[in-house]
């Protein structure tokens, strides 16, 4: 079911639901996917109640939800304030919702959603497409901003012992304001865990080249899952990642990036990603917590 629906101030948004799960679309700014949920439950995307509704302006806003960016980072050509209204056009089972060209970067962006027909899952194809006249090299960057006072989970390459296993099988990387004595981190064997903590301030950020390829958050019983497809042979922005965490005292970001390419004029690049979504969750406060509880999911 798609209905046009008004939503805290914008009176453009897209509710999508397959009776199990519900998600939401801004048809005034974006494109952005600002509430994810199972039928009248808890939002597992953050919201920011004090830009919600706002339209038109020079400065960027978060707003929250989910969003597609291009890598890798920089200021101002990632930051361009996407207030204007975007084009929703309805296909089987979803939506397309595609931005005007950026007139700052001729960049534009465009998100497909579908809704599987009886599951809480969400396929999406996220693209990047290259209006100027000469070609970019870019990777799409998708961004979930996660509801506060959740842990992000990150799973590291199958374990091996040595010497049978002599060479490196991933990537950390850091930036210049990580911190990993940081008490939200938990850097373990199968599992890295990032726990958002509304009490701490300060921001923290950690990428991961994962072969398992899919990154989750949980929070409040329920886990959202998100999956994308892996290039072995693709080189990944910031020093080689493809799922990233950044966390402050208001959200917690789950990222996924797509291999840098070059876009040639009129060309474009796409991310697919699938979302699943899950409740009554068992607290996940452990790798042991993580075990458990993907013992009895399909990933």
């Amino acid at each position: 079911m798609i209905e046009k629906v008004p939503y805290g101030g914008w009176d453009n948004c897209y509710q999508l639901s397959n009776g199990k799960i519900e998600l939401l679309l801004t048809g005034d700014v974006g494109p952005r996917i600002i509430h994810l949920s199972f039928i009248n439950e808890f939002n597992v995307f953050k919201e920011y109640p004090e830009q919600i509704g706002k339209t038109v302006g020079n400065q960027w806003l978060i707003f929250g939800g989910h969003r597609l960016w291009h890598a890798p980072e920089a200021q101002p050509r990632t930051y361009y304030p996407d207030r204007e209204p975007v084009l929703v056009q309805e296909i089987e089972n979803g939506l397309i919702v595609t931005q005007r060209p950026e007139p700052s970067t001729g960049i534009q962006k465009q998100i497909e959603i579908t809704l599987a027909p009886d599951k809480p899952d969400v396929y999406l194809i996220h693209r990047l497409i290259n209006h100027n006249l000469w070609a970019i090299d870019t990777a799409p960057w998708t961004i979930s901003v996660m509801a506060p006072g959740g842990v992000a989970i990150l799973p590291l390459p199958p374990r091996g012992p040595h010497p049978e296993f002599l060479v490196p099988t991933s990537t950390l990387s850091i930036w210049p304001y990580t911190d990993l004595t940081d008490q939200r981190f938990t850097l373990g064997k199968k599992y890295i865990l990032l726990k958002q903590n509304a009490d701490q301030k300060t921001p923290q950020k950690l990428g991961i080249f994962t072969s398992q390829s899919w990154g989750a958050y949980f929070n409040q019983g329920y886990l959202f899952v998100k999956k994308v497809p892996l290039v072995l042979d693709g080189l990944y922005p910031d020093m080689g990642t493809n799922f990233e965490v950044f966390t402050n005292e208001e959200m917690l970001e789950l990222e996924a990036l797509g291999p840098l390419e070059t876009i040639p004029p009129k060309g474009h690049i796409v991310l697919h990603e699938h979302w699943t979504l899950h409740k009554d969750v068992p607290v996940i406060v452990t790798e042991t917590d993580v075990d458990n509880v993907l013992a009895n999911l399909d990933l």
